[in-house]
């Protein structure tokens, strides 16, 4: 590393710990030392400092003392946790200072609600588990941290653009004179925030410790490390977390600390600056620092250099396509037409049929297209009908085939799908009109995708789309009755009635030891995978993560334990976990990975126990938190008494089957029991206790225990009479 790196890497480390201690100084003369301090929704406090350094930060004195050991690894003294890297010089001890003390400083600032301007700031622990399915199936391949504007603003537009294709989620930060590269994006039209994959930070440079931050939490909560195992940690980062730097326009002392310590962590820096490069050092996979002053290649540039490999969908249409615009809504005012929902009769079908009655390729347009449309008209009626033949295919994939409808055609900008069925709802914008696309675009959209993704079970293709509205009423009769014949097949799948369960191990890239074994009756955490879209997964892909796990004799039915369900989740467990009890929450339960929808939990107090999903921040009976409770399921860890599950397990007729099942259910937010609607009335009448449903507590009526047993107690709650679950 050149001298030059050294000086301004030291400068900036010094500068940074100055700030850092003189604004410490400041808070603990304004508020003394126990004053709380805190990031919004996670369970890791200060997660750089709780992960590297094992300490929890809670009050301004927590920070002192925090800062105390980043004093002494600024210097290279190995601290409390042993955290000190000699490689180098020993020059990452102060990359690793700086970031440390960044984050104590935006915690200080967050805490005056004087940070961040200009972005979303920390990124809560529940967006790191709600991602985690998209970061290990491929649709998000890596991560951009953007510091700094481009050049000007179509290089920005054009970057951006590039990543999304590429399914790059960037997160920015920095400015140059006020200049931000939101700024310039906002400036080209282009759509911002997480659905998008373009998440702006704030508009300061320190901004970027909460993408450095988010990093750090992936191995602690997929990876099953704990705070302090801060080798691991990196060493996970570094081989498991898929994110680069990119550094545009400008460069000081106090960025070249910081990128020593992001260094440090593995994740290299590309830069547009003319700057000396760095090849691989010790804790990169490849070169640590690249220079590329070519904006069309900076992209490639940046994957090429973090090793990221990228699946570039194929599709001949005149949008740009790619995952990352999955999440793009079309508002009104850019409508050019829309099909379904309120505004007209739609819906969309996929059959299986033999080969003579499949034309590969064949995309057939009924009726007008969308540039026929009469002045003040933007809606039509729509029918797509999609006709598939494959020798391995079945009448079960039908529905799992028909429901990528929705992933298919929203990955094409400028298109908007919601729903499926006939609940689906579909809108074209202006800009997608102008650039070209019509209506058999559709059909080439799905043509190339179901080719593309299921090329092992599907060998043939057509699409008809159908715009007259007695066509789409004539089909929409012949469709439903198929409709409801599937629904009533699928409810009479059992685990009994299958001989074969399937695994899904599609999360260890993150979570390495996890296991999940997927049945009939009980669909994968993430809420995802059903078992009929593991079989079709297997049938597609017989050496990929979901395998066949063939049923023995069973050893425990009341468990739900089978030796060869046992025998498959040690092997492929790394030899952790020796036995998996399919329906207890107590005895053995399966692990969770940290992408799981809801978390089940015992409440011992109560005899029963609770549910709460993701997306509630509030407290619960059990005096935790989702975030809290998190902690402590996650992995590839078996927790008793804690468990991560998919949401509509909670109406299956096994969940926690050992334990008594729903009936054992006394709390859960309002947001998840209306979720789940009607289908949790039926199945509380199903279990002979129709009144259930209404009395499993909420948030409205309780959030400790002491609140909860009271209500419980009142109505008569059936857990209370049940056998003891401790």
């Amino acid at each position: 590393m050149s001298d030059v790196l050294v000086q301004l890497g030291t400068k900036g480390t010094d500068a940074v710990l100055d700030l850092t201690r003189n604004a410490l100084t400041d808070a603990i003369k304004k508020k003394g030392k126990d004053a709380s301090i805190s990031f919004p929704e996670t369970n890791y406090y200060l997660p750089l400092v709780n992960a590297l350094l094992n300490l929890e930060v809670k009050t301004l004195n927590d920070c002192q003392r925090a800062f105390s050991e980043i004093e002494g690894l600024s210097q290279g003294i190995a601290t409390k946790s042993t955290l000190a890297l000699s490689i180098m010089g020993g020059i990452f001890n102060k990359g690793i200072a700086t970031l440390l003390s960044e984050e104590i400083l935006a915690a200080l600032l967050t805490m005056e609600a004087k940070h961040p301007q200009g972005g979303i700031g920390f990124i809560p622990d529940k967006i790191l588990r709600s991602l985690g399915l998209q970061l290990v199936d491929g649709r998000i391949a890596g991560i951009a941290v953007i510091l700094g504007p481009a050049k000007d603003v179509d290089s920005a537009a054009g970057l951006i653009r590039n990543f999304q294709s590429k399914g790059i989620v960037s997160l920015l930060a920095g400015n140059i004179n006020g200049n931000t590269f939101a700024k310039q994006l906002e400036e080209k039209g282009v759509e911002l925030g997480l659905e998008n994959y373009i998440v702006p930070l704030g508009s300061d440079y320190l901004s970027a410790i909460y993408a450095v931050n988010f990093a750090v939490r992936a191995p602690l909560i997929y990876g099953g490390f704990k705070p302090g195992q801060w080798q691991g940690i990196a060493e996970y980062i570094k081989n498991r977390v898929p994110a680069f730097v990119l550094l545009l326009g400008h460069v000081d002392e106090v960025i070249v600390a910081t990128g020593l310590g992001v260094l440090a962590f593995g994740l290299p820096i590309i830069t547009d600056l003319d700057v000396p490069q760095l090849g691989k050092i010790e804790t990169t996979l490849y070169e640590a620092l690249v220079t590329e002053s070519d904006y069309k290649k900076l992209a490639s540039k940046c994957i090429l250099t973090r090793g990221i490999k990228v699946k570039v969908a194929e599709v001949d249409v005149p949008v740009p396509y790619a995952a990352a615009f999955e999440g793009e809504r079309v508002r009104r005012e850019q409508l050019h037409v829309e099909f379904g929902g309120k505004a007209s009769t739609a819906f969309e079908f996929l059959s299986a049929k033999t080969e003579a009655e499949v034309e590969d390729g064949k995309i057939e347009l009924i009726g007008s297209d969308i540039d026929t449309l009469k002045a003040g008209t933007r809606s039509m009626p729509l029918a797509i009908i999609v006709e598939v033949y494959g020798r391995k295919m079945q009448k079960d994939f039908e529905p799992i085939l028909e429901r990528q409808i929705h992933r298919f055609v929203n990955y094409a900008m400028g298109l908007m799908h919601v729903g499926q069925r006939d609940m689906n709802w579909i809108r074209i914008s202006n800009d997608a009109f102008d650039k070209g696309f019509r209506l058999k675009h559709i059909g080439t959209v799905i043509h190339a995708m179901l080719h593309q993704e299921y090329s092992a079970i599907v060998d043939k293709v057509q699409v008809k789309l159908y715009t007259r509205d007695e066509d789409v009423e004539r089909l929409l009769k012949e469709a439903t009755g198929v409709f409801t014949e599937r629904d009533e097949r699928l409810l009479g799948m059992t685990d009994e009635s299958v001989d074969t369960y399937y695994s899904c191990l599609l999360c260890q890239s993150f979570a390495p030891n996890h296991v999940c074994v997927v049945t009939p009756e009980r669909l994968g955490l993430c809420g995802a995978y059903s078992w009929l879209d593991a079989k079709a997964s297997f049938e597609i892909t017989p050496t990929g993560p979901n395998q066949p796990i063939k049923k023995s004799a069973i050893l425990d039915g009341r468990l739900g334990q089978w030796q060869s369900v046992n025998d498959f989740v040690f092997a492929k467990s790394n030899k952790t976990i020796d036995k998996v009890s399919m329906y207890s929450l107590m005895d053995s339960p399966q692990s969770s990975c940290g992408c799981f929808e809801c978390i089940v939990a015992v409440v011992p107090e109560a005899n029963g126990v609770m549910v709460v999903h993701r997306d509630y921040s509030g407290m619960t009976p059990s005096g935790m938190t989702f975030t809290t409770l998190a902690g402590s399921v996650g992995g590839g860890v078996q927790t008793p008494g804690f468990l991560g599950v998919g949401k509509l397990y909670i109406l299956s007729k096994k969940f926690i089957l050992a334990e008594g099942g729903l009936k054992r259910l006394i709390w859960m937010p309002k947001e998840l029991k209306e979720l789940l609607g009607e289908r949790l009335i039926e199945r509380c009448r199903e279990i002979g206790e129709p009144d259930l449903a209404q009395i499993i507590a909420d948030e409205t009526i309780a959030t400790t225990s002491e609140e909860l047993i009271a209500h419980l107690t009142k109505v008569g709650h059936p857990a209370l009479s049940m056998d003891p679950m401790i």
